[in-house]
């Protein structure tokens, strides 16, 4: 499993309203995605212009071979691809054996 950071810097609330519209009707790509097994964009409190994009994947090959080559790929870029010219990061982590969690509370 690897986790995939996408961290993004907007330029004004109505992009901010539109990235978040746009990659709401882009989820539906990554639920049907066999390789995707969770996402979740997160706003910054501190810059609300700010987003990070956390997507856990199967793999790495799940990721660059089976979503990027899968049948909704395409459209799942036509909906984000406008706001490449806001990344920030793009990487993909694998996480170590530091974490925790109260009980009752996720990851």
């Amino acid at each position: 499993m690897v986790i995939e950071y996408i961290r993004y810097g907007l330029t004004d609330d109505a992009q901010a309203t539109a990235f978040e519209r746009d990659y709401a009707l882009a989820a539906r790509f990554l639920d049907d995605s066999e390789h995707c097994l969770s996402y979740q964009l997160a706003r910054c409190v501190d810059q609300p212009l700010q987003y990070i994009l956390q997507i856990r994947w199967d793999s790495a090959d799940g990721h660059l071979q089976g979503f990027r080559r899968s049948a909704g790929f395409a459209d799942f870029v036509r909906l984000v691809g406008p706001y490449t010219r806001q990344l920030l990061e793009m990487r993909h982590y694998q996480p170590t054996a530091v974490a925790g969690a109260r009980p009752g509370q996720a990851l």
